[in-house]
């Protein structure tokens, strides 16, 4: 199992928001961080997100952990800009 800390969060344009992933139930607890809208945030190798400048309130980018060791284990974080 995987989950995310936290699972929601808003954030000002430029502005950075860090996420935790904890993962249960494998031998190995690493994830990879993926964002659905590259446009509006971006996310690093852990788990940091960075809204761009160009986002616009309201705008929303959903941010998954995904389980190296298993893929079908994720979990996601929907970040706001403010």
């Amino acid at each position: 199992m995987v989950t995310v800390a936290p699972a929601s969060a808003t954030v000002l344009p430029g502005e950075t928001e860090q996420l935790v992933a904890t993962v249960t139930g494998t031998d190995i607890d690493t994830v990879t961080w993926t964002t659905s809208a590259a446009a509006v945030a971006t996310v690093d190798a852990n788990g940091l997100v960075t809204v761009l400048e160009t986002a616009t309130t309201g705008q929303t980018a959903t941010i998954t952990a995904t389980s190296t060791e298993d893929g079908t284990k994720s979990a996601t974080a929907t970040i706001t800009v403010g």
